[in-house]
């Protein structure tokens, strides 16, 4: 009876403590949706929700609520960041801002787009945008240039009424960046020749000197002039050039100095 008594007190106990382990296992709640798009947004730098490139995320929230996301970026891409803003039914006035920090949490500056809008009053929604530069593969120290990391959006309403703080708001961010590419966006560098042909061989025949750099440069020469080498009429027009002002400056000269000094009495 007491092996008995010992067995199911066993059992209570092995079965209580894998009770917990068996609830743990039951899907919670996340703050993405079912196609894993984020649901929420944070609220300062440090509790910001993370995008990924060409990812929508949206959040339920209330006028007045900074919102914070971010998104990661690399060298030689141009990130374009668009918001749209549901408004309620009733209300006034309301001018909304999108701003974009980098990791080091300096505000970088939009290439182009709507940074700043006012919806009017009664107006279903508000949309913004904003074109970063193309990141760089390095910057100076003293520099601002926009560089591979973190990037931070900031969705606000500055200014916001009185009477419209809290009102409920849906958002909707997405980040979209283009791949700009090649040294020449990023650096400076030239990426292809200025002079079209300069150093381009031909497969086809490459004993046709018509596409051999010498070939190339030979042909946007001038054909007479200085950089000709031959005589040509350049030289005397330049010559009578040089004795005509040569003339005018003898001549200027006597003008001003005039007969000289006067004979002492």
């Amino acid at each position: 009876m007491r092996i008995v008594r010992a067995l199911t007190g066993a059992f209570l106990t092995l079965a209580l403590a894998t009770a917990p382990a068996a609830a743990d296992t039951t899907p919670s709640p996340t703050g993405d949706s079912p196609s894993g798009a984020p649901t929420s947004a944070g609220t300062s730098f440090r509790t910001a929700t993370e995008l990924a490139q060409a990812q929508p995320g949206t959040a339920d929230a209330s006028a007045g609520d900074y919102l914070y996301w971010s998104f990661p970026a690399d060298s030689g891409q141009r990130p374009t960041v668009t918001a749209t803003v549901e408004l309620p039914e009733a209300h006034a006035a309301q001018t909304w801002q999108i701003d974009v920090y980098d990791g080091l949490r300096r505000r970088q500056a939009c290439q182009y787009g709507a940074q700043t809008r006012t919806a009017a009053a009664g107006a279903a929604s508000v949309e913004l945008a904003c074109t970063l530069r193309t990141v760089r593969a390095w910057s100076e120290p003293w520099a601002n240039d926009p560089l591979p990391g973190t990037y931070y959006v900031r969705l606000t309403a500055p200014g916001l009424p009185t009477a419209d703080l809290g009102l409920p708001v849906r958002t909707e961010v997405r980040v979209d960046a283009r791949d700009i590419g090649g040294a020449a966006a990023v650096d400076g560098a030239l990426s292809e020749p200025l002079v079209p042909g300069v150093g381009v061989t031909s497969a086809q025949d490459p004993e046709d000197d018509s596409t051999t750099t010498a070939a190339v440069l030979s042909a946007i020469e001038p054909e007479d002039g200085w950089a000709s080498g031959r005589w040509s009429d350049r030289w005397v027009w330049t010559a009578i050039g040089g004795a005509l002002a040569a003339l005018a400056g003898v001549g200027g000269y006597a003008l001003t100095r005039g007969s000289g000094r006067p004979p002492r009495p």
